[in-house]
């Protein structure tokens, strides 16, 4: 592949929400890292280390000192079903103080240096799928009353705040961000997506960064075949950056909308998973590998990771 993103990664020891997820806030994780970002890079692709806290998503035992999980808010995630038809819970997290919030920016700031330091082309800030970016910029979890609650432009106060101290610390050219303004994961929702999508579109151009990764809508199923709703041209065009769009898309359907200018770039996440050699399958129109959904989350090296077959 030409760019890959790396799985979310923590920023701190306050960002964990699952078991057997890596980190990048430790000198510790950034000689882990080294030689498997120069792996990749003998590959000939770029490598971008996606940066994460999960905020409410975590539980007290993955907590340091098995505090509560810190949010935007008080309010918890309800139960979720795992890909592997587990029901996970998790505990009542705690509102982060406006004091306190500098100090997770300035987390998501280390974290992108030792990314660098670590050999990474760039960073991806995770402000998608209900973590605590999210929790902030979405009203069905953002319940607050002070500067980073209520209005729009207060909700976003956060998710802009570390992606300025990121620019400030790596550079606007090593820098994009993951969004899912129409997601609803985590019990994460808006009451205008829309507008939402738009305003954080429109002022990461202060910013300079190099991406916006964005999440289409729910696929439809037009004539038995799974149709991507291609809605997100409103902020590709308020973008003045490369825009990438993520969510359902095969072979067909990324060549045409590559090719009408609704994207710059579409990322693959499942299916790279479960075919190796992508592009070259994409190359010649091979048949793709299915993917098993029951080991995208399994701390097994092997088995959903390295054990899908290449073509020769």
């Amino acid at each position: 592949g030409g760019l890959l993103i790396a799985e979310a990664t923590g920023v701190s020891d306050t960002a964990q929400g699952y078991n057997d997820t890596p980190g990048i806030w430790t000198a510790e994780h950034v000689e882990a890292w080294k030689p498997i970002v120069a792996a990749v890079h003998q590959k000939g692709a770029l490598f971008f280390c996606q940066i994460w806290h999960c905020g409410r998503v975590s539980t007290f035992e993955l907590q340091p000192g098995g505090t509560a999980p810190l949010s935007s808010t008080e309010k918890g995630v309800g139960p979720q079903m795992s890909f592997d038809g587990r029901l996970e819970e998790f505990a009542p997290p705690r509102r982060l103080t406006v004091e306190e919030i500098p100090a997770i920016v300035d987390d998501f700031r280390k974290a992108a240096r030792n990314a660098i330091d670590a050999g990474f082309d760039g960073v991806e800030i995770h402000g998608a799928n209900g973590y605590i970016i999210e929790q902030f910029l979405k009203d069905s979890a953002n319940d607050r009353t002070d500067e980073y609650g209520g209005s729009l432009e207060n909700r976003c106060r956060f998710a802009l705040e570390v992606v300025d101290a990121v620019v400030k610390e790596v550079g606007g050219h090593r820098v994009g961000i993951r969004l899912s303004p129409f997601a609803d994961y985590m019990d994460c929702h808006d009451s205008d997506p829309h507008s939402l999508a738009l305003y954080m579109s429109t002022k990461l151009n202060d910013h300079d960064i190099l991406y916006i990764h964005m999440i289409e809508p729910r696929m439809a199923i037009v004539d038995g075949r799974r149709v991507v709703p291609k809605r997100l041209l409103p902020y590709r065009e308020a973008f003045k950056g490369t825009f990438v769009a993520n969510g359902g898309y095969d072979r067909e359907e990324g060549g045409k909308v590559v090719a009408e200018g609704y994207t710059d770039l579409v990322a693959f996440g499942r299916l790279f998973l479960a075919n190796p050699d992508l592009p070259n399958r994409f190359e010649v129109g091979a048949d793709l590998n299915k993917y098993d959904r029951m080991t995208f989350y399994t701390p097994d090296p092997v088995i959903g990771y390295t054990d899908y077959p290449f073509l020769e």
